[in-house]
Order: C-alpha cells, then structure tokens, then sequence
C-alpha cells in the first residue's frame, strides 16, 4: 500500500491492475479547461481526468449563502459518488499525477484521506518523471471501470473553520502556515490576490519548496529539517493557502517528514479575506 509517494517505475508496472485506479488532476486556474484538453493530447494508460473544480471542490457559495472560499471541499456524499463512479473500491490502490509539481494532485490525496481511505499516493515528480522516465502516454479515453463500493470511514486528517483561525489570533495556540508564492503572502500580488496580505501570525512556506529542481519531493530528513522550525508542533499547526489546494501540498510533504497530524483550513485566503472586518498583515512574516 502506498500511501504518499510513488514512483514512476513502480506506477508503470501497475498500470493495468484492477485494483489500482489512477487520475489525472492537471489543471490551470487561469485557464481551467486546460487540464481536460492537455489529457486528450496524452495521459498514462487508464488514467481517468479528474477535474479540480467540479469534482474536487465543492460550490463557493454555502446553503447559507455564505461565501466559503474560491474552492471549497466538496461535500463528503457528492465526493463518494464520484469516487465511485470512477471505479475506487474500499480496497483500491489509487494513484493522483498533473504536472504542476503536486499542486493538484495532492489536493486529491487530501480528499481521499479525508473519507477515510489511507491507499492513496501522488506520483513523485508528476509527467515530467514519467516522460523523464521514457515511459509512454496513451490518447484513448479510459475505458469505463465498474461502480466502485468505496465506503465512508473516520477522517485520516484533520480541518479547522474560519472561526477557530479568528479565534487564535488571541490565543496564538495554533500556527498557521501560508504555502502561497512570497510575493502573494507579501501582499505585493494583486493580479492574483485583489486583497492581499496573509493572516496575522501566519508563517509562509512556498509549497514548491518541498520540492527538488528535478520536480520530485525533498528526501524525508531534509523535509523535516525544513519543515519542523516552520510548524512547530504538528497538531498545533494549520495549513492554508489561496483556496486550500496548495495547503494539501504542504500536508502531504509533512506525511513525508514523518510530521503528521497537522490540519487544514479549507476556505484559506479566499475565504478569510472575503470578510472586511478580518485582519490581514502585510509584508515578511
């Protein structure tokens, strides 16, 4: 069971096990189509497209009305029937890839791990290690695999809302990490965050530096050496982002570290900043 990392090698020669599903996550969020388009033009073998905002986010806007962030989690029924619908049992060893260095892929290991299935992995270095690999690429669509019986268990991970994260800024209890470029926690980004800045107490840890210059994570001591002064305590941390997809980044390079437990704050940035009345600092943490 594989339940962080994969390989490319090991990831090829399970390409055609029943048991093993495989999905593509590679998307753009400013262009959002273009993930479906670059999956046409090749993917690996069996692989199915998952597409970040309708079916790994949920609606941005609560029953409430209330606006809960640019990409929200979606609820847990609606994520089962899609796990389901593409083939995912109980006992499925699934395996998530784009080519966004684990930006998006990640954000499905978080997902599943949050319904309670722990065999779930990213492949290290996404399609860059796969064609670096000389490994190939299929055009054909995936063929369709039966209704899977994934069932719902106890959450593997751990959420914080909006209220808990305004309530620390008095009790300092939690720490919350950023895994936004610099320039955005900064606040000096506007093009991408209208309102910029980062919450108050918030530390920043760019999720692309978790990982090598060839695209693949960090070895694990020295994801900890990096990543232990910046959380702290684990299950005192908290991670966020623009739209907490990038956060699962961060969460899964603790996996990795052998630093676990530390929760996310789904609504991020988008959420916290969509509220006036929010603090928000600006410049270096």
């Amino acid at each position: 069971m594989y339940t962080t990392l994969i390989d490319a090698h090991t990831l090829a020669q399970h390409l055609d096990d029943p048991q093993w599903v495989i999905l593509d996550c590679r998307h753009d969020l400013m262009d959002p189509a273009l993930g479906r388009a670059a999956y046409a033009e090749g993917h690996l073998q069996n692989a199915q497209f998952a597409h970040l905002d309708t079916d790994l986010s949920g609606p941005k806007n609560g029953a409430d009305g209330v606006f809960r962030g640019r990409h929200p989690l979606p609820e847990r029924a609606a994520l089962l029937a899609t796990l389901r619908a593409w083939g995912i049992d109980d006992d499925s060893q699934v395996v998530a890839y784009d080519a966004q260095g684990g930006m998006y892929a990640a954000r499905l290991w978080w997902l599943l791990r949050w319904l309670g299935h722990d065999a779930v992995a990213v492949l290290d270095g996404g399609l860059a290690a796969w064609n670096a690999a000389g490994l190939p690429l299929v055009t054909a669509p995936a063929p369709q695999r039966p209704r899977g019986n994934i069932a719902e268990r106890p959450a593997l991970v751990r959420t914080v809302t909006a209220a808990q994260v305004e309530e620390n800024l008095a009790s300092a209890r939690l720490q919350v990490v950023d895994a936004r470029a610099n320039d955005r926690f900064r606040g000096e980004n506007e093009t991408i965050d209208p309102v910029g800045g980062h919450i108050p107490g918030a530390r920043n840890r760019f999720f692309k530096d978790n990982l090598q210059a060839d695209g693949r994570f960090k070895d694990a001591a020295t994801l900890q050496q990096e990543l232990a002064p910046i959380v702290g305590t684990p299950h005192h941390a908290v991670m966020q982002c623009g739209s907490g997809v990038t956060a699962c980044h961060n969460l899964l390079a603790l996996e990795v570290a052998g630093l676990p437990g530390a929760a996310l704050y789904p609504g991020s940035w988008s959420e916290w900043c969509a509220i006036p009345t929010r603090p928000v600092a600006t410049g270096p943490a």
